[in-house]
């Protein structure tokens, strides 16, 4: 027996929706939602997007995280790679979860309307770019090991594949934003050293060459580099071939100055305090700038480079970009911590607009998941005002449940809460959602979780196919509200979690208080139970978004000074004096409009 059935309940499309309208906190008949009459409304009556993709803010966006190569397979005939560059061909093995598995640009151009049916406003994609195809004993599906900066992976097809892609969505009104690395190239400088002919020359999970520190190496104790034979010319731009612009100073442990000067896991790290360097980066990002009008960049690693770099790349690359006609290009980074002293030292002083927020991430997980009180979330957004300054806040931050390297919500309840049906995990994943579109921040959705992806835990564990998968770790894992499984296609509009994933982002695009209002928090407890929040914009209404994480109904009240309260989400409530007043049921949430 799989696990898929080890003590799992699978629902049926009865039960599934018995869930959702629990979260909603009443039936079908008494469900009411609202739409802002600003917002437009095309004629066949779905919701469109606040604005033109070139002027819309990014605080008006619901973004899609996806990684291309475990999507959609377009064009079968690129699942080898290059038929030309040996160093890019190969590593496809779908039955492998550390391989290619052919999906590419081609197939996710051919689902745009099932993202934009999502309520997917901007599509973030890993890296794109050429990778060298085979290090050890895994592929560069992913992205992460970049040799060719001027060209996409041939894996995933062709430039003019991924500009067709990008005039496809712009014109479905969807942004495209690049993944995009500085910190590292692909492993190609070895270390006399330690790289000797009968030692290993590359590893995804073990340090091969021991850090030699900035004292050490200035002491004559560094390391020689050199570039085995044939490899003298395999990066481009040229420039990326010369060892003089890399620290070549051993492997990384992540604490200490080797945490920015030491290679990640073998990757050659690229020498970014050099001036050359930072010339030739913003040279590169901007010609794919030029090239594709990308709308956007996420910077990966971005704390595994020196701040200062960070200070005169990202203002250079906006620049430039909106000196070509792109106003609103925006960058977020990468900065892995929980930590928003951490955090916000990036958004500030490293001058970058924004970064993913784990800490935010990690707070969700333990209100939802581990059922620590709602105070945990107050004691979060108490810390937003270290993000403010000329050109970053924290409703710019990115908010996230899951993604490919800490995993998927959903395996974390299932490891979380092992006595707990799906019917409340379910619950619990929609709920933690619901935070994630509707708490200050903008929403982004990893690939899959709207189609109840569980997973088996980070990195390659949460990179499952939403094709028909022939992988056997994933295609035994159960997924959450159907009775499918990776082996099927898993682009069903009609799964319950998908459907409500799009009424949160059709209730985002329609309220722009619930987009840009400024956030205050209104009601928590140091148990599981009641967080509420207010959103107020300048358009003289305030929204109140009400949460139980409680197992139990909870009552809240709250004074609305005689205005107004009007059913936007979820149950109804009760007006009376001063007060508007409601019992949510367990597990749900409610959002009202408050009169001024």
């Amino acid at each position: 027996m799989t696990k898929r059935y080890l003590g799992m309940k699978i629902l049926s499309m009865a039960a599934v929706t018995t869930s959702l309208l629990m979260l909603s906190g009443c039936g079908k008949s008494s469900m009411e939602t609202s739409i802002d009459a600003s917002n437009k409304i095309n004629a066949t009556g779905d919701i469109e997007f606040s604005e033109h993709y070139l002027t819309r803010d990014v605080r008006d966006d619901v973004f899609y995280f996806v990684m291309p190569d475990r999507f959609d397979n377009g064009d079968p005939s690129n699942d080898l790679g290059s038929k030309t560059i040996k160093i890019s061909s190969g590593g496809f093995d779908p039955k492998s979860t550390g391989h290619y598995h052919g999906g590419d640009i081609k197939g996710l151009t051919k689902r745009l309307d099932y993202l934009k049916d999502l309520g997917i406003s901007a599509i973030w994609l890993t890296p794109i770019l050429r990778n060298q195809a085979v290090q050890g004993d895994s592929s560069g599906y992913h992205g992460y090991w970049p040799l060719d900066f001027t060209e996409i992976d041939p894996h995933l097809g062709t430039n003019v594949d991924l500009k067709e892609f990008i005039d496809k969505a712009h014109a479905k009104n969807i942004k495209v934003f690049f993944d995009i690395i500085t910190n590292h190239t692909a492993d190609v400088i070895k270390f006399k050293e330690c790289h000797g002919s009968d030692q290993p020359q590359f590893s995804t999970s073990t340090a091969l060459c021991d850090y030699r520190s900035i004292a050490d190496t200035k002491a004559g104790k560094g390391y020689t580099p050199y570039l085995p034979e044939g490899t003298a010319e395999l990066k481009s731009p040229a420039w990326l071939n010369d060892p003089k612009f890399y620290h070549n100073q051993g492997d990384s442990t992540w604490q200490g100055e080797n945490s920015v000067y030491g290679d990640f896991m073998g990757l050659d790290d690229v020498d970014t305090d050099n001036p050359e360097v930072v010339k030739g980066m913003i040279e590169i990002f901007n010609n794919l700038i030029k090239e594709f009008k990308p709308d956007g960049f996420r910077i990966d690693t971005v704390k595994h480079v020196n701040i200062e770099f960070w200070q005169q790349f990202t203002p250079a690359i906006t620049e430039f970009a909106q000196s070509i006609g792109i106003p609103q290009f925006f960058v977020f980074g990468e900065v892995f911590s929980g930590d928003t002293d951490v955090l916000s030292h990036y958004t500030t002083t490293g001058d970058m607009p924004s970064v993913l927020d784990f800490a935010f991430q990690y707070r969700v997980k333990d209100v939802f998941a581990s059922q620590k009180g709602t105070d945990n979330l107050a004691d979060l957004f108490s810390h937003d005002v270290k993000y403010e300054d000329h050109n970053s806040s924290a409703d710019l931050l990115m908010n996230f449940v899951s993604n490919h390297d800490v995993g998927r919500l959903a395996y974390t309840l299932d490891q979380s809460l092992p006595n707990a049906d799906e019917d409340e995990k379910i619950q619990r994943f929609l709920l933690s959602n619901a935070m994630m579109y509707f708490a200050r921040g903008i929403p982004v959705i990893y690939y899959g979780d709207e189609q109840g992806f569980t997973g088996d835990g980070g990195d390659r564990g949460a990179r499952e196919d939403m094709m028909p998968s022939v992988t056997p770790e994933y295609n035994d894992n159960n997924l959450y509200g159907t009775s499918k499984t990776t082996a099927d296609d898993n682009f069903d509009p009609s799964h319950p979690i998908y459907q409500q994933f799009a009424k949160y982002a059709e209730l985002y695009h329609g309220h722009k208080a619930l987009r840009q209002g400024k956030q205050t928090v209104l009601q928590t407890s140091d148990e599981p139970g009641i967080f509420a929040i207010k959103r107020s914009f300048a358009n003289n209404e305030d929204y109140i978004v009400v949460f139980n994480s409680a197992t139990e109904e909870k009552n809240f009240t709250q004074s609305i000074e005689g205005h107004s309260a009007e059913l936007i989400y979820g149950k109804k409530a009760n007006v009376k004096n001063r007060d508007v007043s409601t019992t949510l049921p367990a597990l749900s949430m409610s959002i009202y409009r408050i009169g001024r």
